[in-house]
């Protein structure tokens, strides 16, 4: 027996009984057909099979159904949350997604930036390192781009960004509302956007006075360098009775540390976290935390950047904050305390 030859768009319509305008409506989601119609098609297309031609289709629309999605990391809970927001809002429009990590460094996100250029109908970018003079060299300015947590002012493109600032503060004044008076922070990367403004919410959250005499100790982000921290912490004198870490990644090294250190989380030392990943409620005692809506951010950026690229030159570039939550839990000691704090789920 020869070879079957692949079934084209025409081979759909006749069988569809439809034009092939119609069926190229139905298969690219875009124009108005009925109900009826685009169940026919559907039909007709899987029954022989049809698989339409990426190259070809881009070449008469322009268009790759793809977008570029910059990280600073893809490791961990967070960056796992905020893809799955992206990728469901993506999934919902027929988009695809190509995925780059910057690890951290501006130059290797200009480099990263420039290869998706032709190869993506628009990007989304959180790099905390990238300022508005770095993004205007990396991308062309017909290509659109949204912002996630990122320095750069939303003059470039629309811009998505968490309160950190508000969700620091707040829980700051949280711990020492149930009486901390010595409150440490570990602090996220130098240089990193969202940590400077959580910092900056932790200092406002003590005054000038105590902020000068608090004990704050660098990290990254990362477990390991919470759990050096609360190695430096548990050895301090005097120790602190709370830490506030900049993450929750850090606020689980830092756990681990006190534990074996010998100290108790909360009798000992109180212990809150940043964003609420999955894992803080589960761990031994749940973590407190400021909730983040991670997964909502990449929701809201999809959907802008879905905007941007089919209405080019219409949309606004306003900057979104997108508000926290402060969910307390056992790790700070105020469960009881505090009858007005919304435990986590």
């Amino acid at each position: 027996m020869g070879d079957l030859l692949a079934a084209t768009i025409k081979d759909v319509a006749i069988r569809a009984r439809v034009s092939t305008a119609s069926v190229s409506r139905v298969l690219n989601g875009s124009g108005a057909v009925t109900e009826p119609t685009r169940q026919r098609v559907l039909r007709a297309a899987q029954h022989l099979r049809y698989t339409p031609h990426e190259a070809a289709r881009s070449l008469i629309t322009r268009r790759t159904r793809t977008i570029g999605v910059l990280l600073p990391d893809i490791h961990g809970e967070y960056f796992s949350e905020l893809i799955r927001g992206i990728d469901r809002a993506a999934r919902l429009r027929g988009l695809h997604l190509l995925v780059s990590s910057s690890h951290g460094d501006a130059d290797e996100a200009a480099l990263a930036l420039r290869a998706m250029n032709g190869r993506v109908d628009g990007v989304l970018v959180m790099s905390p390192y990238l300022d508005a003079r770095s993004l205007d060299e990396a991308l062309p300015p017909t290509l659109p781009a949204v912002l996630l947590n990122t320095p750069a002012d939303a003059g470039r493109a629309p811009a998505f960004v968490i309160d950190d600032f508000g969700g620091a503060k707040a829980m700051v004044e949280h711990l020492r509302a149930l009486g901390y008076q010595r409150i440490a922070h570990i602090a996220g990367p130098g240089g990193n956007y969202e940590s400077a403004e959580r910092l900056r919410g932790f200092q406002a959250a003590l005054g000038r006075t105590l902020a000068a005499k608090a004990l704050v100790l660098a990290g990254n982000f990362t477990e390991e360098s919470g759990y050096l921290a609360g190695q430096q912490l548990a050895a301090a004198t005097p120790r602190p009775d709370a830490v506030f870490a900049s993450n929750d990644m850090m606020a689980i090294g830092c756990l681990f540390a006190l534990r074996e250190a010998g100290l108790r989380v909360p009798e000992d030392i109180a212990l809150a976290g940043f964003d609420d990943i999955p894992i803080a409620r589960y761990i031994t005692p749940p973590l407190t935390t400021v909730r983040a809506q991670i997964t909502e951010l990449g929701r809201q950026a999809l959907d802008a950047l879905a905007h941007a690229i089919d209405e080019p030159g219409d949309g606004k570039f306003v900057r979104h904050t997108l508000g926290t939550q402060l969910v307390v839990r056992e790790s700070c000691g105020g469960m009881r305390a505090d009858p007005a704090a919304r435990p986590g789920p």
